[in-house]
């Protein structure tokens, strides 16, 4: 009987048992993502930071709209853990209010450049030829506009909202993910599994959702997990230069540029909003790429 050693065992976590059994890509993948430090930390980190955002500011003493002119500029102590800002309010607070916002506008926004990728670029890979020629020429022309000049352009003429915020940056970050789905979806199309659904009469729209799109999973999440970063930078940006979230809301992006006005007086105030936004964007990036490295199956080969 042949012995299989430790380095050809598909996963050390695995146990015998699981292996006369069978263990799905999925399963597998979640124990290679197990034990990258850095991801678990980066998902550990995101989690932490997605319920105090959530949960905290119900706990807090101060709203986020209170304002107290005589603690102006209060420096962080007992009362204030971060201090306050030019209005006397909680900086802590407005953080956990603004990470609402900043994580909202990121998930949001990723949905909707998701949805549209997924779909733009599952019809162009599917039924190629003129369509697919006519539909990526299209994408490589808006890929040579200046996205942010093109958001800017639909947040001055529609008008500053929240709402629009979403859709409008969603609107300007399928474009990669099209391209993925589409080379992902030329290169399933020839598969078996596929000619057995069109053989036994399936539809285009179901063999495109139903058959194929979910065996494009795996690259599809790990971009998305490396989206959700930029979508929160542009919105950053925008909120930078006041085209983002309007007052009295926050998020970190505003945050961030209140307090780049007033950092040589008041460091705190670009300090605390700048460290949370960069753990965020760190522990996405991380997460990212342990999942990217999970889910790769020539990874899973070795």
């Amino acid at each position: 009987m042949l012995s299989l050693s430790p380095k050809e065992l598909p996963s050390a976590t695995l146990t015998p048992a699981q292996l006369e059994q069978g263990v799905s890509p999925w399963l597998d993948a979640w124990h290679r993502l197990k034990r990258n430090k850095l991801a678990v930390f980066g998902g550990i980190t995101l989690i932490v930071l997605v319920v105090a955002c959530m949960v905290g500011p119900w706990f807090s003493p101060y709203g986020y709209e209170e304002t107290s002119l005589d603690n102006a500029f209060a420096k962080p102590g007992l009362s204030h853990w971060m201090g306050t800002d030019q209005l006397g309010r909680d900086l802590f607070t407005r953080l956990l209010y603004g990470g609402r916002i900043s994580i909202t506008v990121g998930l949001v926004a990723t949905f909707v450049a998701l949805t549209i990728g997924v779909t733009y670029g599952a019809v162009a890979g599917f039924f190629g030829g003129k369509l697919d020629a006519f539909m990526m020429r299209v994408v490589d022309i808006l890929y040579a506009l200046p996205f942010t000049i093109f958001v800017i352009l639909l947040m001055v003429f529609f008008g500053k909202n929240i709402f629009l915020l979403f859709f409008a940056i969603g609107a300007v970050e399928w474009l990669t993910m099209s391209r993925i789905v589409r080379s992902q979806i030329m290169s399933l199309k020839r598969m078996e599994y596929v000619e057995a659904a069109r053989s036994l009469g399936f539809g285009t729209r179901r063999i495109i959702f139903r058959h194929m799109i979910p065996n494009i999973l795996g690259p599809v999440i790990v971009y998305t997990t490396l989206t959700i970063p930029g979508v929160m930078m542009l919105e950053a940006f925008l909120s930078f230069l006041g085209l983002g979230v309007q007052a009295p809301m926050s998020s970190w992006g505003v945050l961030i540029k209140d307090g780049a006005e007033k950092m040589e007086e008041y460091p705190w105030l670009l300090i605390f909003p700048g460290t949370v936004f960069s753990l965020t964007l760190f522990s996405l990036n991380f997460l990212g790429d342990g999942l990217r490295d999970a889910l790769d199956v020539r990874s899973a080969k070795d």
